[in-house]
């Protein structure tokens, strides 16, 4: 049976989640059309532009993405606590850029004086925007409508443009999270579109190794102008790792970086994007990357996670056999799918 979306996405567990959203029938619809020759890579453009539109207005950070022609893969971090000191104001402001509000909120935000009753009546709607500002399914819910409506104009047609609701994963901790990150961004590499990270178009990894090293980028000076611009536009809005922001910086906020550094993680997927295709999943060349020893992430079950086969055995939650069996009994359930392929890739503590 399936779970109800608040039991799926509960901050209560972790704030980190894998979503994914597919085209109908799983058509090219953002890629070349097989039958016709119609291009439309040029959406995975609008897709891009709209995750970070969106993530400069919601409380929710983007850990890593990757755009195919026929679907999409985030990794997304709630900030709740950031929404949560957001003054009235700001809530009304940023709820604005997406939709129109009130006119009640409209005036509120535009500084006229109101009533008693009417502040009132605006504190009731700024509240249900607060929750919807680090909300996932409305984050989600304002990228997939606009880039359906977008498509179908162009495409001169009408009906559904996405498979239907997004699909989520729980990431419940750190090694979670990294092994999730690197799966989205390995999906080109995967797919035989790319053979290095740098080579992964429409990828957080081509754009994390451009950010360090924009001479990979643009030309010698680093100039970065030969970009697409939904990328140019992209660059340094990543959530940092860390030890390092856009231009070498730390991060203002330590507590929402991911805690390790970025050149382990560049490592741990260039070594990965190897191993996925020499098709190693049995045995796994010496140069280890130390970060799977420090997340404790077994290395021959990782190279089967990120090929796909361990992480089918996956459902709505993906970490430690422990944490699985301490959400399915929270959750009133005796059994939460993955549990015994979370004791083969985490390795106990």
């Amino acid at each position: 049976m399936p779970m109800p979306r608040c039991q799926l996405v509960s901050l209560d567990a972790t704030p980190n989640y894998h979503v994914v959203s597919r085209c109908v029938r799983r058509q090219f619809l953002c890629g070349v059309d097989s039958q016709t020759g119609r291009d439309f890579s040029h959406r995975r453009d609008w897709i891009r532009s709209r995750i970070f539109e969106l993530a400069e207005v919601f409380a929710v950070d983007v850990c890593a993405y990757a755009v195919m022609s026929n679907h999409f893969h985030l990794v997304l971090s709630v900030d709740e606590v950031r929404a949560m000191v957001w003054d009235e104001h700001e809530v009304g402001r940023r709820w604005m850029q997406l939709f129109g509000g009130t006119a009640l909120v409209r005036s509120f935000v535009a500084g006229e004086k109101l009533s008693e009753a009417q502040l009132a009546a605006v504190a009731l709607k700024i509240a249900e925007y607060r929750k919807r500002l680090f909300d996932i399914s409305w984050f989600m819910r304002c990228l997939n409508e606009p880039i359906a409506r977008q498509a179908n104009a162009e495409d001169n047609v009408t009906g559904r443009f996405w498979e239907g609701r997004f699909k989520s994963q729980a990431l419940l901790d750190e090694a979670a999270l990294i092994a999730a990150m690197a799966y989205v961004d390995l999906n080109p590499i995967r797919a035989a579109m790319a053979e290095t990270p740098e080579e992964s178009d429409y990828t957080s990894i081509q754009q994390r190794v451009f950010e360090r090293d924009p001479k990979i980028a643009g030309n010698e000076a680093g100039a970065t102008e030969n970009l697409p611009e939904s990328l140019q536009n992209a660059l340094g809005k990543l959530m940092p790792f860390s030890d390092q922001m856009a231009g070498g910086q730390p991060p203002p906020d330590p507590g929402r970086a991911i805690p390790y550094e970025i050149r382990d993680y560049l490592e741990l997927v260039d070594w990965s994007g190897r191993a996925v295709v020499e098709g190693k999943r049995g045995s796994i060349p010496d140069n280890l990357p130390p970060i799977l020893e420090r997340l404790k992430i077994d290395p021959v079950s990782y190279v089967k996670f990120i090929n796909r086969s361990e992480k089918s055995r996956f459902g709505n939650f993906i970490g430690p056999v422990q944490m699985m069996r301490s959400l399915a009994e929270r959750f009133g359930k005796s059994f939460l799918k993955g549990q015994t392929a979370a004791a083969q890739l985490f390795s106990p503590g």
